[in-house]
Formats: C-alpha cells, structure tokens, sequence
C-alpha cells in the first residue's frame, strides 16, 4: 500500500505528521463574499441539492484558506426528506411533519432512502476530483440523536423536552426511531466514501443536552452501531459532539478513530482521559470574529 502524504489523513490514523492539521467544519459561510452572493440567488438546500452549487461552496474557502481538508458542503437534515418528512429553512430548519407517535415512526421509509441522496454522492465525485492529491475530503452526516431530535421537536429546541420524554417513557418508539435513523444514516456515508470521501464524520450537535446515563442508555448503541459499520470502509470515521465533557469516555467508547472535543476542556485534559486517541477540535468559535476597533 502506498504510504499516505496528506498531513490530515495520516493524523486521524495516529500516524506521524510535519506539523497538526488544520480545517474548519463550517468552511462556508456569511464570512465569505462568494457564498453570500450565491444565497442572493439560492437556498441552502438548492445549494445542497445542486452537486455542481455544492461542489462550488466546499471549494471557496479553499481558495482563501490553505488548510488540510476540505468537508462537504450539504445538511445533517438531507437524510429526513426521503425518508418522508417535509423539511424547510426560514431561515432556520423546520420540518411540518414531526415524528410523535408509533404511526408517525412505522411510516418513516428506510429502504432506498439513502438513494434519495445520490446528489450528495455526485458532489463528492466533483470535488475530489477537483482537490484530488492535495487536501483530504471529509464527508458528513447527523448522528442519530441529533437528527432524531429535530425529527421530534419539529426544529430546533432549547430543552428537547418532546425528545426526552419520547426516550424515557416510551423507549420502545425511541429504538424503532433510532434504527430507522442509524441504517439510513450509515447507508449515506458509504455512499459517501464510495463517492470519494476519504474520512467521514458523525456530527452530534446537540447530545451535550443529554445526561451521561441517557447517553449511554439512549444514543451510544445507535452511534456505535454506525461507527462501527463505517469502521468496515476503510477511512478514518470521526466522532464529533459538543458538551460532552461529563461523559466524555462514554462518548469515545462509541467508537470513532477520532474524537472531537470542543473548548470546554483542554486537549491535553482529553488527552489524558481518552488515551492514543486521535482528538481533534477545541477552537472556541467565537474567537473567530474580529474585534471592531476605531
């Protein structure tokens, strides 16, 4: 096997490197002119759904930043459309037909949903085919608990209160929900790699809203179940979540060959309690925006 060059990829495989890897997991946005000026003419999911738009936004900021990698530019939201939900941005995401009852769960369509997406999958051949030898392409998707979450609540939550009670008195529903989400989820970024995408990372947005037994009762098989499905690819598989400090061995024990942490703790603290494993992250957002001066 031919040894790996990119700086990013041999990172997540624990492998020496000439220095740490650098990219940003929101590459594209309100901060470059390029993309504001085509949201002038298109929405976020005619940008996603456009595989030659969304080849354009996951470029852009290439083009200004010399960083490791490149991810894709799409929605952890895509995969809830083919599987029968109505999903709208105004200007936030909202779906009008949230999943509440045992009928809502049956009818969700698992089967041939991830082909639903194939234009996600055509937009990964363009860009690495336009990157190819010089950054590393990281594709996504929502984990199962984020993406159930908005499933249930109907967009975003400040206290998943519906999520919450649906994981706790009705556990049954909440497994059956969560295998529909997983197997599509896993489907979509194997048809993500097959594209070309040389890692992959599960996106858990919201699960620092979750104790650790609800975590480790609730969410961790499902995620596992993924992670250890995607293991089978070959790529690097990245376990990302924000708030997990209070579990965070529960949170790597999902598995992944890189866990994120976010600037709640140090890296050298992670480090510490997550061992060999690759940790990537802890960049406070905010530290991002200028500071207006006179």
């Amino acid at each position: 096997m031919a040894r790996e060059k990119l700086r990013f990829l041999r990172a997540c495989r624990s492998e020496k490197v000439d220095a740490t890897p650098v990219w940003f997991m929101r590459q594209a946005g309100r901060y470059m002119e390029e993309y504001r000026n085509l949201r002038k003419k298109h929405s976020i999911l005619e940008l996603a759904k456009n595989p030659e738009l969304a080849c354009e936004v996951t470029l852009q900021p290439l083009r200004v930043h010399d960083v490791d990698a490149a991810i894709l530019f799409a929605d952890i939201l895509l995969i809830v459309e083919p599987m029968g939900l109505k999903l709208t941005f105004a200007p936030g995401p909202s779906i009008s037909n949230p999943v509440r009852t045992a009928a809502d769960v049956k009818a969700l369509r698992v089967e041939g949903a991830a082909e639903g997406l194939a234009y996600v999958s055509r937009a990964v051949s363009l860009i690495r085919r336009e990157i190819d030898g010089k950054k590393a392409l990281i594709g996504f998707a929502g984990a199962p608990f984020t993406v159930a979450s908005y499933m249930i609540e109907g967009g975003p939550s400040d206290h998943y209160k519906l999520t919450k009670a649906m994981m706790t008195e009705r556990p049954e529903l909440w497994d059956a929900l969560m295998k529909k989400v997983r197997t599509v989820t896993a489907e979509y970024l194997e048809a993500q790699v097959a594209a070309g995408a040389q890692a992959v990372q599960l996106f858990d947005s919201w699960i620092g809203a979750l104790t650790p037994d609800q975590y480790r009762r609730h969410v961790r098989p499902h995620s596992k179940w993924i992670l250890d499905r995607l293991a089978k690819t070959g790529v690097p598989t990245i376990s990302f979540g924000t708030g997990t400090n209070g579990f965070l061995e529960d949170f790597a024990a999902a598995g992944g060959s890189v866990v994120g942490v976010d600037w709640r703790i140090d890296l050298d603290a992670a480090r510490r309690r997550l061992g060999k494993r690759p940790v990537q992250g802890n960049l406070d957002p905010i530290l991002l925006f200028p500071i207006p001066r006179r």
